[in-house]
């Protein structure tokens, strides 16, 4: 049986010219609803969202959960996964996403976890929609045993 293609939906509505002019960006969920983004927010300090942001959050979310359903293949618990994502914006295109992890997972070798951090890194889907050079750096914490008397 096939299965149903799974779509997400955002909208977004600009007003005015490109260096002056404002928007407003809705999700289907509408987590983000008539949320502001403008050339300020773009291209210098502002109170708003824009584009490079958002992937940036759909990067390292998309990264992270590939990454724990990796572990958890392999037989590992995650204690705990925290993915930043840094996208780079030159000359009006995205020419990088660089991802740092840090993660807890007792009892994972150190290079097995780099193994399903290359994974996650090539192939959770955000990875391959943006074809660009994605760089991730990865840390392992060691997980604090408690002893009992």
């Amino acid at each position: 049986m096939a299965v149903s293609p799974i779509k997400r939906t955002a909208t977004a509505r600009w007003h005015g010219r490109g260096t002056d002019g404002t928007g407003h960006l809705t999700t289907g969920s509408t987590i983000l609803d008539n949320c502001r983004y403008s050339y300020h927010t773009r291209f210098e300090e502002g109170i708003g969202t824009n584009p490079e942001e958002l992937i940036a959050a759909a990067h390292a979310g998309c990264f992270a959960m590939k990454l724990a359903f990796g572990l958890q293949a392999a037989g590992f618990s995650v204690e705990y996964i925290d993915a930043r994502c840094e996208i780079v914006l030159q000359e009006g295109c995205i020419r990088e996403s660089n991802i740092t992890v840090e993660a807890s997972v007792p009892r994972l070798p150190a290079a097995r976890f780099q193994e399903l951090v290359d994974d996650a890194r090539q192939n959770c889907p955000v990875s391959q929609v943006l074809r660009v050079d994605t760089r991730c750096t990865a840390q392992l914490r060691e997980v604090q045993q408690t002893t009992t008397s």
